[in-house]
């Protein structure tokens, strides 16, 4: 993917995003508009991960040497990083908004396994 492409992409979904949390309170959005453009690149980001980690495997063929062995494939590691980061963003995000209720899906989830 291109950066232009990426650029686009991450536009794409500061806009999404930015139109669910239009609501938030002055004194918030500062931080909602950063926190807002750090989801959407990881968003975008993950999405290309996956594509290599599903073109190239999880796994891949680790020469030093003489050794032969097989190691995760070091998009898999970027990847299981970012998630955990890019499922907090987002999750800071559905606390501070207000458009999001407690009987949405996501929110019920979320609550379950908070304990």
């Amino acid at each position: 993917m291109s950066e232009e492409e990426k650029e686009k992409l991450i536009k794409k979904e500061i806009r999404k995003l930015k139109k669910i949390n239009k609501n938030v309170p002055e004194n918030k959005k500062i931080y909602v508009n950063r926190l807002i453009e750090q989801c959407a690149f990881m968003y975008v980001t993950l999405d290309e991960l996956q594509k290599t980690i599903n073109e190239t495997g999880a796994v891949e063929l680790f020469v030093n040497g003489a050794q032969k062995m097989l190691r995760e494939h070091p998009a898999c590691k970027i990847y299981n990083q970012m998630i955990k980061n890019y499922s907090s963003s987002i999750k800071q995000l559905i606390e501070i908004s207000p458009e999001i209720k407690e009987s949405d899906e996501l929110m019920s989830f979320l609550n379950k396994h908070k304990e």
